[in-house]
Order: C-alpha cells, then structure tokens, then sequence
C-alpha cells in the first residue's frame, strides 16, 4: 500500500509507543541505547519506536507508516531491509559467524575497502565509528610519542570515548586530566590550528576532523592542515565515517584530492549492519600488527569486530555502490529534494527563516525563529508538523530507495508543514507547538 492511501484510511495514533516508552525508561537509560534516537530529540507527538523498514518506507509500533530520511543515522544508504545485502548476511551466517581463526571474509573485506580509498595500506574492522576514531588516536599517540590530540571544533562529534566527551558539555565522568589533553581549532580557520601547535609545541600526536560537514574546505584547508602536521610530526586522521560512500567519488580524500595518514570509516559501508573501519599508511597501522621490532600497540581486539555477517553485508554494499551508481543516484535525488524544498521556502517567503544544507547525499535543515537565530523550538514545530504528514525527517538524508514519487510526496508535505511555520513567526510559536522543545545532543544545526 503506498503512503498516500495507508495516511488516508488511518489517523495517526501514538498510543501503544508511549505506553512502552514508559517501560523502556524503566528498563534503559533514556529509553534508547543511542542518543540521537532519544525521545528527547523528537516531539511528543512522534513514533516511539520503529518496528519495520522496508526501502525508504518505516512502520511504527501504531501502524503509522512514513518515509524516512534519517536512514538510520545515515547508516542505510540503500534502504531498510535492501535484499541482495540482507540476502549476502544471511547466506554468511550459515556458514557461521564467528570462528577460533580469521574467517576468509575478512581478508576479502579488507580488499574490496582498500580499492576504494587513496593512500590506504591496511586495514582494521570494528563495529562502530567510535572504536575506530579511538583506535586512530591510540596509533597516532604511539607512533609520535606524544599525548596531546587537537579536534574540530565546528564538527559535533567524534567518538563516545573520553578522549573526545571530555571536551564536550557531557563530560561528566571523565577525569580532568583526561579533557586538557585535548585542543580545539576551527574548520577552514588555518590560523586557528597554527595557534594550537604554536601553543603547545612538540606535544600535538594528531589531528582529527571530518573533510567537510557542511560546507566545503577553502582557501585550501585540508592540504594546509596536513602541511601543519607534516611540519610539527603530527599524524593527519581524518573522519570519513559520514562523508565514506556519500561523495561523489566514495569518500572525500579522493573528491578534494587529498590522502590522510589514517582515516575511518563506517555508517553506509554495510547498509544499517554494524561494521566499522580504520585505514592508512602501513608504517603506522603495522604497529598493531605483530612483523616488526618496535613497541607493539594494543591497537584493536574484538571478539565481534570482524564479524563475517557484518562484512557480507559491506561487501555486498560496497559491490551495489560501485555497479548501479548509487551515489549519483543518491546526488540526483538529493537535489531533486533540495530545489523542490526552496521552492516551498519561497513560496512561504521563509528564506531567511528555513534553509537546506550540506552536499545532495547528505542534507540537512536550519531552522531560525523570528529574530533570525537557531532554534531548537522551531526544529520541534518543523519535526511536529512533517510527522502528521507522513514524514520522519531529523534530516534530509537520501537512500537508493528514494523513489521520484517519494521526493515528490515529501516536497508537498513540506510544503504543507512550513506554510505552519509561517504563521508560528507570524503569530507565536506557543499557539502551534505541541509540549517541549527537543534537546540538541552535538547538533551544530537546528
């Protein structure tokens, strides 16, 4: 049944949700074992819990259906359930899982990932993005001797590990002499970075941030950055975790021409199944290796991390990605949405008020209250709004599976929401907004 005909026949209801939200919050910290998934990022009126996904389409626990375009944190890039990727897991899991010695797979994974990606010589598999940034900083630590890490600071997130949560609001737990050890510079502030190597000299391992977020790298930034580290023996890491696989050449070092001494990667590499990689140059990952004479690193170790259904499934993904063009299918349909979305924006003269970020793969919106400045209120209105029609939309992330009626129903829902968000401004917030405003957990845009 399409989503126009499921919305018709049925009135949303969240009831049967908010009855297990209350036992989850009993059971599970938050209710969610991931924040950006917390009832706290939603409205009240929101699906509580998702119980299938199929393409670009979720069910909830109530029966409501929507289009997605959170696509699992921007972890399913071909969509909820894709067959040919579910199928290779599973045909992997007969043969089993998890063995005494490395399974063939996992050499089989690692070539097909290093084909994709420049300058990278080896590799290790995780499970999620945190343990492989983490595991970058403990090789860049060992290979420089020194302990100082310098993040981005324009970048909301790079690991729950306290080597990064201790220089965020939530550092709660972490001891202090954890957070000095690490700095912060800006993105596409060169001089920002030369303060911090000025400042502490001969005491920076690494640098790690994202190759772009949402804007591009100027004035050529990324090949500075890595000339700043070559000149002060730090190690240049970069975090491909979202931009791997939704760039128009797979991963961003290729696209802005640049090669990292380690890099990470994760999120889309398996379709939604937990994998996660580090890759780089071979004289720095074979410290975690066992064929050389210096001090050994305890680099990464994990009884699930090569797990073989895991890399059925990336491989399998990777595959898809290289033979049907899904990223320039993912660049089409994202600016397919994006111009029809500026459309409505014009229509409801809200240029200044609501805007569409961020490259076709990966959108995102900012929404800005009638003084023109972020807000989290207006974010929960939007949110509110797009849910009664039919929309999941904590972004505008685009799938394989996004079809041109599902981009066309979504601009005509959006279009219906904002003309909501004209009269908020216009009238107040508080006579449409239904309960508390969300809480951005590392969201630099509303």
């Amino acid at each position: 049944m399409s989503l126009i005909s499921f919305n018709a026949l049925k009135k949303q209801s969240f009831e049967q949700s908010q009855a297990l939200q209350q036992k989850s919050h009993s059971l599970i910290p938050g209710g969610s074992h991931t924040y950006a998934k917390g009832d706290d990022q939603f409205p009240e009126t929101a699906p509580g819990f998702i119980v299938k996904g199929e393409g670009c389409h979720v069910w909830d626990l109530d029966g409501n259906e929507f289009i997605e375009y959170g696509m699992g944190l921007r972890a399913v890039i071909l969509g909820h359930a894709y067959p040919p990727v579910v199928e290779a897991a599973y045909r992997q899991m007969l043969l089993g899982n998890n063995f005494t010695r490395p399974a063939t797979i996992e050499v089989e994974c690692a070539e097909e990932l290093l084909s994709w990606i420049p300058g990278a010589d080896m590799v290790k598999f995780a499970k999620d993005g945190s343990t492989v940034t983490t595991a970058a900083i403990t090789l860049a630590r060992a290979y420089t001797r020194r302990d100082m890490v310098a993040i981005c600071a324009d970048h909301p997130f790079f690991s729950y590990n306290d080597w990064f949560i201790g220089s965020t609001p939530m550092s709660a737990g972490i001891p202090q002499v954890i957070q000095n050890l690490t700095v912060k510079f800006n993105f596409n502030n060169i001089q920002s970075l030369k303060n911090v190597f000025s400042q502490h000299p001969e005491k920076i391992a690494c640098v790690i941030l994202e190759p772009a977020k949402y804007q591009d790298p100027s004035d050529n930034f990324l090949h500075e950055v890595q000339k700043l580290c070559q000149e002060n023996g730090a190690i240049f890491i970069l975090d491909e975790i979202i931009t791997g696989f939704r760039w128009s050449t797979g991963n961003a070092q290729t696209y802005y021409g640049i090669v990292a001494d380690l890099s990470t990667f994760g999120k889309s590499m398996g379709n939604g199944f937990a994998v996660s990689a580090l890759v780089g140059k071979r004289e720095i990952m074979k410290l975690g290796g066992i064929d050389h004479d210096q001090e050994r690193v305890f680099l990464l170790s994990t009884t699930h991390g090569a797990e073989n259904h895991g890399l059925a499934a990336a491989i399998a993904t990777m595959k898809i990605l290289r033979q049907q063009g899904v990223i320039e299918y993912l660049y089409q349909q994202g600016e397919r949405l994006r111009q029809g979305i500026n459309q409505a924006i014009a229509a409801n003269q809200l240029q200044d008020y609501f805007q569409v970020i961020g490259k076709p793969g990966n959108l995102v919106y900012v929404t800005l209250d009638e003084n023109k400045q972020a807000s989290q209120a207006f974010r929960t209105l939007f949110l509110q709004e797009t849910i009664k029609q039919g929309l999941l939309l904590p972004s505008l992330v685009v799938s394989f599976s996004h079809s041109n009626q599902d981009i066309d129903i979504t601009i005509d829902a959006i279009n219906k929401s904002l003309k909501v968000y004209r009269q908020a401004l216009e009238h107040g917030i508080e006579k449409y907004l239904i309960g508390r405003s969300v809480k951005p957990v590392f969201r630099k845009y509303s």
